[in-house]
């Protein structure tokens, strides 16, 4: 089984898979590529481009080894994530999520983003939460989720909202991230 953080999940692969992992990678926008900071909109139209992007984006989660994976992060500013509650349960995808309610209990956990690769850093989210929205064909959906369906919720919400795990973290771990990452940064093409 694989162990997960945030939106990754961490174990061996053999070459066609890692292949396919980087083919996945190579369409998931990456830091520090401005649309990961902007604010989705609301869904508001519920057909074949939605249903086209949900898909598109399910195969890129799986292909990429994901847990989870937010519309914008592949560069388009709907409110639409995709994810696995559980370790090794369908994806599921969420249309114009919100928490509604939050559990009291909290934990630190690292966490990992396809939009970072090679960072981990630990968050504080809440353990449990209970997630709105609809699917995609725009029928209600609420799920009580705990552990790590919650953390990934919290992680595609954020990244809905414009947020990086790198605004969740310690000033330590965030400048410890940006040492791995900017140098990268420099390097990719504008």
């Amino acid at each position: 089984m694989a162990d997960e953080a945030g939106q990754v999940k961490n174990e061996e692969l053999d070459p066609q898979q890692e292949a396919l992992r980087q083919a996945a990678l190579a369409q998931i926008r990456q830091y520090p590529d401005p649309v990961l900071r902007m604010r989705a909109r609301e869904v508001e139209q519920f057909d074949g481009d939605l249903a086209r992007l949900v898909e598109r984006m399910t195969r890129l989660m799986d292909d990429a080894n994901g847990a989870g994976l937010a519309a914008n992060q592949v560069g388009v500013l709907r409110r639409v994530f995709v994810f696995h509650p559980e370790a090794e349960s369908e994806p599921i995808a969420v249309v114009n999520p919100m928490i509604v309610e939050r559990g009291e209990e909290t934990v630190s956990d690292a966490e990992g983003c396809l939009s970072l690769q090679g960072v981990q850093v630990p968050v504080e989210r809440a353990v449990s939460v209970r997630l709105e929205g609809q699917d995609p064909v725009g029928n209600e959906l609420s799920l009580e989720l705990t552990e790590l369906g919650a953390r990934i919720a919290q992680h595609e919400l954020d990244h809905l909202d414009g947020v990086l795990v790198l605004e969740r973290t310690t000033e330590e771990a965030r400048k410890e991230a940006l040492g791995i990452l900017r140098p990268r940064a420099m390097l990719t093409p504008s």
